[in-house]
């Protein structure tokens, strides 16, 4: 096996393209679970988001305007689960799930309600590319990221923002309180409830992008749990990356690079139905090996009540 077909700039800039999705979820779940909520609902918001940002895209003929449409159907879903995580105190995985379920349904109907069996429409406006200029003559590495698409570097940038925002402002610093030690927090004059609502529904913002990138920059339409499994995989990025940005980040693109390693081992003798499991392998290797070193906020999942409650 010749190793430019795994590591040429061809693989390399599917990587970064195919990672975008899944730095978008776990950058979400990151937010959310640092302030003590478990968001599994991101497999959910993304499908909402995937498909709203192409009906929004279809109606409106501008992908822009398809784009907050879909962020918006996912901050309504992430919206239910905040409620129900936080102010009833509910189970959040047993929610998260339900609302999954939920998003896999509706979007499912919605898509046959409205497309039945033509698809959506084929002609659906798309979201620019960034041209680098100069940087395309740049041997390997205009072949790497000349002409990736807006969402991508939008992806990059929040990794760095996100950080900065978590570990070097008074914000973030809360934030965190309220994800170890919400009493504490509390006590200092904290709001937890507020810091806890804007992380999850901040986390549901970035699922949905992610999910109308799916659909919007990959498949350039909707079809049936579009996601597969994606919001999942952002989960397992975010433990990967211990509950960090920059962690959660280089395991997106690891498990980007096993979801673009599919597609160049094609051809190569390799059955198609062995390649299609690697992103998902590479998941259970990489969580369960270093599940045992990573620690979660130690509040995380735990709702939270005040003494007069």
């Amino acid at each position: 096996m010749e190793i430019g077909l795994i590591l040429g700039a061809g693989q390399l800039a599917a990587t970064l393209r195919l990672a975008a999705p899944l730095t978008f979820a776990a950058l979400g779940g990151v937010i959310s679970e640092r302030s003590g909520v478990v968001n599994i609902a991101l497999e959910g918001i993304m499908l909402m988001g995937a498909f709203f940002a192409v009906w929004g895209t279809a109606v409106t003929g501008n992908a822009w305007a398809g784009l907050l449409i879909g962020i918006a159907a996912g901050v309504v879903l992430t919206a239910v689960h905040a409620y129900a995580a936080i102010h009833l105190r509910s189970d959040q995985i047993v929610s998260g799930m339900a609302l999954n379920i939920l998003a896999l349904g509706l979007t499912s109907f919605l898509n046959f309600q409205l497309y039945g069996f033509t698809g959506t429409p084929a002609d659906l406006a798309g979201l620019p590319d960034v041209d680098l200029g100069p940087v395309r003559g740049i041997p390997y590495v205009g072949g790497v990221i000349d002409d990736q698409s807006v969402l991508v570097w939008l992806a990059v940038a929040l990794v760095v923002g996100v950080h900065l925002v978590l570990f070097r402002t008074v914000a973030g610093m809360r934030l965190r309180a309220v994800g170890e030690h919400p009493r504490a927090a509390d006590t200092l004059g904290i709001d937890v409830f507020k810091m806890r609502y804007a992380a999850v529904l901040a986390s549901g913002v970035l699922a949905a992008i992610g999910g109308a990138y799916l659909s919007l920059e990959v498949s350039h339409s909707f079809t049936n749990n579009i996601t597969s499994g994606r919001g999942f995989i952002g989960l397992a990025a975010m433990i990967f990356g211990n509950w960090t940005p920059v962690g959660a980040f280089i395991a997106a693109l690891l498990f980007g690079f096993g979801d673009a390693l599919t597609f160049s081992l094609q051809g190569t003798g390799v059955p198609v139905q062995l390649l299609g499991t690697l992103p998902y392998l590479l998941t259970i290797l990489a969580v369960g090996g270093l599940l045992a070193r990573t620690r979660p906020p130690a509040a995380d999942g735990v709702p939270y009540e005040t003494e007069g409650r």
